[in-house]
């Protein structure tokens, strides 16, 4: 028993060791409080929060037939192009084929990077939305600043920003 104990870890350990993922930083251990992301975007890049720690970082989830999501997108796309020091991330949560979202964003561009989320396989270091939209702010670092369930404005978000900064 205690010899098929040792080879089913040893068995586990090398396939652990076989993953495509890499290492974790062993400098930054993920939680809720700070959490980890990193998701293929539909644009066809490759997001990690982890590359964004230097800047504010809006995770926004939402879906196409989410109707306040909508009104958030134009507004955020705005102010991705005029905050320099804050990075977009979209999670589009809702099972959706490729092309039925490339008709969608033929009305409702996006300019900055999302990806479609596994409604099945959330992002584990994020809260599951129980609503939509759900926005979460990280401050520079990687901790969460302020996480809002329902629409956000901008000058929330900026307002949010302001008193983490003091």
């Amino acid at each position: 028993m205690i010899k098929t104990s040792f080879m089913t870890a040893l068995l586990v350990l090398g396939l652990a060791a076989c993953s495509d993922k890499p290492a974790p930083d062993p400098a930054f251990k993920a939680s809720k409080e700070t959490p980890a992301l990193s998701v293929d975007t539909f644009q066809g890049g490759k997001f990690d929060l982890a590359d964004h720690r230097d800047k504010w970082v809006v995770v926004n989830f939402w879906a196409t037939w989410c109707a306040p999501c909508l009104k958030e997108i134009p507004d955020f796309n705005a102010f991705s192009k005029t905050r320099k020091d804050v990075q977009f991330i979209g999670l589009a949560y809702e099972e959706i084929e490729r092309a039925d979202m490339e008709a969608f964003l033929k009305d409702h561009p996006i300019d900055y990077p999302f990806a479609i989320i596994d409604v099945y396989n959330p992002p584990q270091y994020f809260e599951t939305p129980r609503g939509l939209p759900m926005t979460v702010l990280i401050a520079p670092g990687g901790k969460v600043s302020k996480t809002f369930l329902g629409p956000v404005t901008p000058s929330e978000i900026e307002e949010a920003m302001d008193l983490n900064s003091r």
